[in-house]
């Protein structure tokens, strides 16, 4: 059987190697090979370390991988998923900055990403509606992201202060009006 620590390396190397679009794009490869392929959580424990993942400071891709890392193995497994996410992306973003400016205008390049675009956008919508779907948002609810993306997108309302009320105001929900917990 293969070593654990390399498999959660391969793994999470391989994700943040071929995701485009950032941390949303790559929730569904992540449910894919976490939850799915290797059964290292399960769904319900998959949306709630993305709502952790999204809660906290930092890059929200390397947030899950270190979450699912060190539920399964404590720090040394936190440590190579967190750099298998991570590596990827710093050696093609270095490659990229030591040669950017003898491509970045070629057009076939520009082209390029002009079609990668309306693809990141699919993958950031597929999950975000799977994540409604596995949350229970439906007709009585949805009026809260829909406020939320208003506020956001019109008002300009900075998101943490959103995170902060929603999770004020879920603690009162479920304290007050309908308790979760007997």
């Amino acid at each position: 059987m293969q070593n654990l620590y390399l498999t959660l390396f391969k793994t999470f190397f391989k994700i943040g190697a071929f995701t485009l679009g950032g941390g949303y794009a790559m929730i569904p490869i992540i449910e894919e090979e976490v939850v799915n392929k290797h059964k290292w959580a399960t769904r319900e424990e998959m949306l709630d370390l993305i709502a952790v993942a999204q809660s906290c400071p930092g890059v929200f891709a390397i947030n899950i991988s270190t979450f699912i890392g060190y539920k399964l193995r404590k720090k040394r497994g936190a440590l190579c998923t967190t750099l298998g996410t991570a590596l990827p992306s710093f050696v093609i973003i270095l490659v990229i900055a030591l040669f950017f400016h003898r491509f970045m205008d070629v057009p076939w390049v520009a082209a390029m990403f002009r079609g990668i675009r309306p693809a990141v956008v699919a993958l950031i919508a597929a999950p975000t509606f799977n994540l409604a779907k596995s949350a229970h948002i439906g007709l009585y609810n949805c009026w809260i992201p829909i406020i939320t993306a208003l506020l956001i997108a019109a008002l300009g309302v900075n998101p943490i202060y959103i995170i902060v009320v929603a999770g004020v105001a879920g603690y009162l929900y479920g304290q007050f009006i309908k308790p979760t917990e007997q």
